[in-house]
Parts: structure tokens; C-alpha cells; sequence
């Protein structure tokens, strides 16, 4: 039922895409573009979920609606990007989810040509701005098409390190493995690009494919793209993030983990 649903938002927000107009990249020198991502995410209540009623899991749902549903723009010339989430404010509260914030991923700046990755975190308060290279996929490559709106679009598949899909966020099973004996978790990803707009650029962590990557599934999460424009009217300047402690993503990942392991004993002290 779920996926007959997400299937029939598929089918509408694709409805609104405006008429195509050909480009030829190659004869422009200076262009740019801005894409519009939605993502859906489903959560899996595991054996809690067996005990629930449907009340209880709509409740659940719609009380989670803002860190399962986000929208994305990304924003792009022929070799940079930028990709940030548009914030919500919670419908029934007014509030922002600050909490969830800390583990969500920041504004995100991508360099296809030098391999450069710059991403903006704030983790209580604290500001980092994580330098890495960019995550290294390599894509299998189909024949299978589809359309996208008025795009022509073609399969693309890998498989990628889930820790290295998600090392800005945060489990509690992160503090209670053993990382030699932990088994590498894997993510498989089915992406869908365009040659109609040849650049290698995608949302989030995906990249390098030889066109724009317009929807990407990748675990219980799926991005699709409801809007393309190129060259807007305003011109975008593209910046890179440039505040915060200067960190890796590895290390930024043991930051996280370190605090969340001392908040969890403090606690632990004050109740004994």
C-alpha cells in the first residue's frame, strides 16, 4: 500500500515538470542550473511495529514526518555544486526538529573536477566544516531507460559502504560493536541520469555518472527530482562553506560518537 502510494506522488509530481528546452553545453562557456530534489524515506518499526496498532503507527508517522519527507536543491555549474536541504517547520508545533539537525546531513559542496568535497556540520552548537575527497562509486551502467518527466533517463547501479553513505550520523549500535569484528554493511544504489544534461553531478553523496542524476534508490531512502532549470534568470554564485573546525569525515565521525558515548555515561553517573 505504501509503495502504491509513493508510486502515485511519482506520477504527480513528475506531471508538473515544465516543457524541456535543448540545450547545447558545449557552446555555453558559463551556465548554470538548479535542480529540485524531494526524498522519501520509509522506517522500519521492526518487532515494535508487530505490537502496534495502525493508529499508533500513523501517529508515529506523521510525528516523524519531517526527518522521513525532505526537500533538496541543488545547485550547479559544469564542475561545481551545491546541495542543501530546505528547512520545515513542523506543521502542528511551529518548531524545527533542532535535535534531529545534529545528525542530518549539512550544506554540501562537490568539485567534480578536483575531487573535493566541503560539507558544512553543526553538532551542539559546535561548527565543523568537514574536507574530504569525494566518495569514490563505481557504476554499473545499463541499457534500461525510462522517462522522467521529459527527460530520457538510463539505469545505473553500485554498491557503497553504508557507513560511508551516512558517517554524519549517529546509531547507538555504533557504540555497542566491536570494530574489529564488525562485518562492512553495504548499501545497494540504483540511480537514474540524463544525457540530456551531461554533467556529473547528483544529490547528496552521488556523482560521476555521465549525466545529471535525476532520482537515486539507496536503502529504504529514494531522491527523484521534481524540477530542472537551467540557466535562471538570477544568476547563482556558487560558494563553498567556509566556517567551522576543519575536520575529515572519519574523524568527524568519531567526534560524533566520542560525545554521544560521554553524554551516555554522564547520564549513567547521575542516575547511580
Amino acid at each position: 500500500m505504501y509503495l502504491q502510494l509513493f508510486n502515485i506522488f511519482l506520477i504527480t509530481i513528475f506531471s508538473f515538470i515544465g516543457t524541456t528546452i535543448p540545450v547545447n553545453f558545449e557552446e555555453i562557456q558559463d551556465f548554470q542550473g538548479k535542480a529540485y530534489y524531494f526524498s522519501k524515506s520509509t522506517m522500519d518499526l521492526g518487532s515494535w511495529g508487530a505490537r502496534m496498532s495502525e493508529v499508533q503507527k500513523k501517529e508515529i508517522k506523521n510525528r516523524l514526518k519531517n526527518r522521513l519527507e525532505k526537500t533538496y536543491i541543488l545547485t550547479f555549474d559544469k564542475d561545481e555544486s551545491i546541495f542543501k536541504e530546505e528547512e520545515k517547520v513542523d506543521a502542528i508545533s511551529g518548531a524545527t526538529d533542532s535535535w534531529g539537525s545534529n545528525f542530518t546531513r549539512g550544506k554540501q559542496y562537490k568539485n567534480v573536477s578536483n575531487n573535493q568535497l566541503i560539507q558544512a556540520q553543526e553538532f551542539y552548537g559546535k561548527r565543523f566544516l568537514v574536507k574530504d575527497e569525494l566518495q569514490k562509486i563505481e557504476w554499473k551502467m545499463g541499457s534500461e531507460s525510462k522517462q522522467i518527466g521529459q527527460y530520457l533517463c538510463f539505469k545505473a547501479t553500485a554498491v557503497i559502504p553504508t557507513d560511508e553513505l551516512t558517517w554524519y550520523e549517529f546509531s547507538w549500535n555504533d557504540l555497542s560493536s566491536d570494530e574489529e569484528d564488525k562485518d562492512i554493511e553495504l548499501t545497494s544504489v540504483e540511480a537514474w541520469y540524463t544525457l540530456q544534461i551531461p554533467l556529473n553531478h547528483g544529490p547528496a553523496e552521488y556523482w560521476g555518472l555521465p549525466g545529471l542524476i535525476l532520482e537515486v534508490s539507496a536503502g529504504n531512502t529514494t531522491m527523484l527530482c521534481s524540477q530542472v532549470i537551467i540557466n535562471p534568470k538570477e544568476k547563482i554564485e556558487i560558494k563553498s562553506p567556509n566556517k567551522g573546525k576543519e575536520i575529515n569525515k572519519s574523524n568527524y565521525s568519531q567526534t560524533v560518537q566520542g560525545k554521544m558515548l560521554e553524554m551516555r555515561n554522564n547520564r549513567g553517573r547521575r542516575r547511580g
